[in-house]
């Protein structure tokens, strides 16, 4: 983890619809954090800090430090909901995590030296990327904010698969678990 992502939040009691649109007219965002054997909790977050957050692409994907002021909470971000066509965040689920229970999360994947890879300068091929992102298993220390895929030595004609990746250490690829018929396609060259 290279950047620490802080919301400021606060308990909210009032629920429903009509509550929700108020908050968003206040410029803040109704969200609800669970997990970790923990009840779920309404609270309500600061939009302009949500909006600017969302910007970096490790947001999606890193802890994120829940402060509610006395105390504080790690979690990461599971779900939001965006309005339909404003730049307006209509709602965020957080799940909380603890430092010994394993959390899947999806990592956005770093493709490198494309443009002087073998397949391309020496053989006329393109790179074309088949996914973007791949879902990691691991313990909340060694969650990385990314993955680089080096395609330096990628062929003409060559597919680079899941069991390609070099992971760091202590991460996993769930869907390689399932067998080798999951083990998808991540880049190409053509």
């Amino acid at each position: 983890m290279s950047k620490k992502y802080v919301l400021n939040a606060q308990v909210r009691e009032l629920q429903g619809k009509g509550a929700s649109r108020r908050l968003r007219n206040e410029n803040l965002v109704p969200a609800v954090i669970y997990g970790a054997g923990q009840e779920a909790k309404s609270i309500t977050l600061r939009h302009n800090e949500m909006i600017r957050n969302l910007q970096e692409e490790g947001f999606y994907s890193q802890i994120i430090t829940v402060d509610f002021g006395d105390h504080q909470e790690r979690a990461i971000l599971r779900d939001l909901q965006r309005h339909p066509s404003k730049p307006v965040v209509m709602h965020a689920d957080l799940q909380r995590i603890t430092d010994d229970q394993e959390i899947s999360v999806h990592v956005s994947l770093h493709f490198l030296n494309e443009d002087v890879s073998k397949g391309v300068k020496e053989q006329g091929g393109t790179i074309s990327h088949v996914v973007a992102e791949v879902e990691v298993a691991c313990l909340p220390k060694n969650l990385p904010e990314y993955i680089e895929v080096d395609m330096i030595n990628i062929e003409k004609g060559q597919i680079l698969h899941l069991s390609d990746l070099k992971l760091p250490e202590g991460v996993s690829l769930p869907a390689l678990a399932l067998g080798e018929d999951h083990n998808s396609a991540v880049a190409a060259c053509h």
